[in-house]
């Protein structure tokens, strides 16, 4: 290929290839190749800059989903890709010069908006620096523009940087060429690999990548390293808006770059590209729509939706104020598991004293601070104190396995970690930043292997003596809490002072509780909240990932402990204690008949399984509050309702809790939810949430919380669902579960349900094959016996019987094209009860296809 032939590769359009000779410094002339969308008269120009060693061919996708009226220019910079190969070296001084050569004579003005990768990130932070008054905005993905302190740089990088292996690996060899595309995750199709490769067939044509290489100034006196110090302290003052895109499965700019950047561009959008590498723009493809969005919402003539809040407009209180009420209390404010108490008035002087000590131990307002302590006494202490003291609890399930919390507390850049020791040591184990604090007794020795600074003891001490911190602002955040990672990657919801106050007074006035009720935490999230509603509360002896190692037996425990009246268990955890109630003594049947009020939620409660319950908690009245990690509770109902609605197209889950408003954005042909928000009755389609505890965003996912919050005060759910004509919520579904048939939309909950009513099936699930559009719906059952699965196992799936699959057929109510057999069903670790539908989507593809199927072959990434 030469520089004149049309450019034809995978997914680039050969009318965007354009060559432009632009004049150089030394009055010679330089050919560049350039792709351009070629809008005329456009509103804005967005400026895409590559790195080493790729060329304009990454950002093929964003030029195709250019804003509307925006112009998308991406050049080959000199020496890359298929412009001239200029005589010698160029300097990161030379090249952000160069860019604004081809900028000029290109007639680039503002509004612009600089889009960039890899080294191309410092090139045209340098260029925009230069052209302050037309930059409305800067796009980086993967990149860095300093090396943070105590940092040596990219090691890869660094390898690569060494004369001799420089020469072989990038100029005499296309290891580094090749090499840079076999980092994608997933993989690069192979004709997008070639595709990369192209530009670089000789060691002449490569000749600019070693050269790049050389450029970067790791040491100083580097010919580089002012321009680089230059731009790097320059862009604190570059007042512009901007995002940063990021894969961080990057083993070239890892997390502590992404950190360096957000100090220097605090206004910055943030969104992480869960299961993306370095080369995000191919490894993320939908980046293209989401900068899109972001330079439509930033430049555009309106600006981008902002959160709105429903509900009271009473200022809530503050979460410890109840802790505040009764410091002159002595009865147990929380019972840990194994019996161990603290009592209202130590837990309100504990409070205080540590959040003054942590203060004085340099945990500053806006901290964040990871937790990685079991449910307890000092869990308890230290949640109320992080809040008192400014700073940001950050909560990740250790049902998401150790890798899964790395991803995710990792991702959440804690500035401090707390944790006993087996959770400082897992901390250490997942290379977690922050000073280390230690909660328990420790040996010297340990403590150093620990790395723990300080320990709740000392800073207890300390506390006493020091002063209180300032209260922090309503608005100010104080929570990420993980969610279960149950419908793709644990995702960070960031919660304020405001909205805690708000949801432990909404839980207050729905269920009617007062200072004489006392709690039975089985339930993760609700484990630290007691204190903060005023009442004591209780910790049952359990695996809070295992929710079904909670029996009747320790229930009643837990129960006697504070006097209970109010249980909150997750649906797993009551089917065994269900299961286990024969096992009760008197005296712990006489514990729970003191129970008044039963609540479980995180996944639909099998009604069945309430009525079971009326012999363990005679007295209770079971409650199905129905919410998410993103706001609990939204809907709530109970044994007697549900009874009363009678079977329908999903899970009746009620009527919306006071202050709360409930929406549905209904499905179009192709199972998308797009409309706009409707209170009609039956219309089934997104359910989408108003209130003043709904979460604040979602943490370093721009994207995400662009995508939620898109109507204006209103969080979409992902959740399908509708509303009655008596105001009740159904739950139908998740709308990514959506089967998009050449009928239109079928949601999957509804037939479930109609297939468990029959005898010989235990459980349920439908799920889509087929592409989108021309889905067919395939059942699969489990029989009666084991329903529900930890993880998944070597489980095979096979044809139900012919009587079988007629009686599965007729009860469904929908056309299936199969009905396979399964020992059980893949669900999620926090609840055991949300079915991965996804996987098994996959799997029935390659059972009806005639693929062998495991359940424990390699999943797809949910980017």
């Amino acid at each position: 290929m030469t520089a004149s032939t049309p450019i034809e590769l995978p997914g680039l359009d050969p009318s965007w290839s354009r060559w432009i000779t632009v004049p150089g410094a030394d009055g010679g002339k330089h050919r560049w190749h350039v792709l351009d969308n070629g809008v005329p008269d456009p509103v804005g120009t967005l400026l895409c800059v590559h790195g080493n060693p790729t060329w304009s061919y990454l950002w093929r996708r964003l030029v195709a989903a250019a804003p509307p009226g925006w112009r998308v220019i991406a050049p080959d910079q000199l020496g890359m890709g298929w412009s001239d190969r200029p005589a010698g070296p160029r300097t990161l001084a030379q090249r952000v010069a160069d860019l604004g050569r081809l900028t000029a004579e290109l007639g680039v003005s503002g509004p612009a908006v600089t889009v960039a990768h890899d080294w191309g990130g410092i090139i045209s932070l340098g260029w925009a620096l230069e052209h302050r008054q037309d930059v409305r905005g800067v796009v980086l993905t993967n990149t860095a523009v300093a090396m943070p302190e105590g940092d040596l740089g990219p090691a890869l990088i660094r390898l690569a940087h060494a004369p001799v292996l420089r020469s072989v690996v990038t100029q005499a060899s296309s290891v580094f060429v090749r090499g840079a595309t076999a980092l994608s995750r997933p993989p690069l199709p192979r004709e997008v690999r070639r595709a990369y490769a192209q530009p670089y067939g000789s060691a002449e044509r490569r000749r600019a990548v070693g050269e790049f290489v050389a450029d970067i100034p790791f040491r100083p006196g580097h010919a580089s390293r002012a321009a680089q110090e230059s731009i790097a302290e320059g862009i604190r003052t570059l007042d512009v808006p901007a995002l940063l895109l990021w894969g961080p499965r990057d083993p070239v700019f890892g997390e502590k770059y992404l950190a360096d950047l957000r100090v220097r561009l605090p206004r910055a959008e943030v969104h992480r590209y869960e299961g993306a590498s370095h080369l995000l723009p191919e490894d993320a493809p939908q980046y293209a729509e989401a900068v899109a969005t972001w330079v439509t919402d930033t430049c555009g003539a309106s600006s981008a939706p902002t959160p709105g809040r429903g509900g009271a407009s009473a200022q809530p209180a503050r979460p410890w104020a109840a802790l505040a009420d009764r410091a002159d209390d002595d009865s147990p404010a929380v019972v840990a598991a194994g019996g161990a108490s603290v009592s209202w008035a130590r837990l309100a002087r504990r409070v205080s004293d540590l959040a003054a000590g942590l203060a004085a131990a340099g945990v500053r307002p806006g901290n964040r601070v990871a937790l990685l302590l079991e449910p307890s006494a000092d869990l308890t202490a230290v949640v109320y104190a992080t809040w008192r003291a400014g700073a940001v609890i950050v909560v990740a399930d250790k049902g998401l396995g150790l890798r899964g919390m790395r991803r995710a507390l990792r991702g959440a850049a804690p500035d401090h970690v707390l944790g006993s020791t087996a959770g400082l040591a897992a901390a250490r184990a997942m290379g977690l930043p922050g000073t280390r604090i230690l909660a328990g007794p420790a040996s010297a020795r340990l403590r150093r292997v620990l790395g723990a600074e300080h320990d709740l003891a000392s800073l207890e001490v300390s506390g006493r003596t020091s002063s209180a911190p300032a209260e922090p602002p309503l608005d100010a955040d104080c929570a990420v809490v993980f969610t279960s990672g149950a419908t793709g990657p644990a995702k960070g919801v960031v919660y304020t002072q405001r909205q805690v106050g708000a949801q432990l007074e909404l839980v207050r006035t729905a269920y009617r509780l007062t200072p004489d009720d006392s709690l039975v935490a089985a339930f993760a999230p609700f484990s630290v909240l007691g204190p903060g509603l005023g009442i004591a509360s209780s910790v049952p002896d359990i695996d809070v990932t295992a929710p079904a190692t909670l029996t009747a037996a320790r229930l009643a425990d837990a129960a006697a402990a504070v006097d209970a009246t109010v249980v909150f268990a997750a649906p797993a955890a009551l089917r065994r204690v269900a299961a286990t109630t024969a096992d009760l003594t008197e005296e712990q049947r006489s514990a729970l008949r003191r129970v008044r009020l039963l609540m479980s939620a995180g996944a639909p409660v099998p009604t069945p399984l309430l009525q079971a319950l009326r012999e363990t908690l005679p007295a209770a009245e079971p409650h199905t509050p129905y919410g998410m990690t993103e706001a609990l509770p939204v809907t709530d109902v109970s044994l007697d309702e549900i009874e009363a609605a009678g079977p329908g197209n999903g899970v009746c889950v009620g009527r919306p809790v006071p202050g709360v408003e409930v929406r549905i954005s209904p499905l179009s042909p192709l199972g998308t939810a797009d409309g706009a928000l409707t209170g009609s009755p039956d219309a089934s389609g997104e359910v989408c949430v108003r209130a003043a505890h709904v979460k604040d965003r979602y943490d370093a996912l721009w994207a995400t919380e662009r995508a939620a919050g898109r109507d204006p005060g209103w969080h979409r759910t992902g959740d399908v669902g509708h509303l009655d004509g008596e105001g009740r919520l159904w739950i139908e579904g998740r709308l990514a579960h959506v089967l998009t048939t050449a009928d239109g939309p079928v949601t999957p909950v509804g037939p479930e349900l109609r297939i468990e009513s029959l005898d010989g099936v235990a459980a349920a699930a439908v799920v889509g094959v087929g592409p989108g559009g021309a889905q067919v719906a395939v059942a699969v059952i489990v029989p009666p016996g084991r329903t529900r699965r930890r993880l998944p196992r070597a489980d095979r799936l096979t044809v139900a019987p012919t009587e079988l699959a007629d009686r599965v057929r007729d009860a469904a109510g929908i056309d299936l094209a199969a009905v396979l057999v399964a020992g059980a069903l893949p669900v999620d670790v926090r609840h055991q009860s949300k079915v991965d539908r996804a996987a098994l989507s996959r799997s029935a593809t390659r059972v009806l296809s005639g693929t062998p199927v495991r359940w424990g072959a390699r999943r797809e990434r949910t980017p």
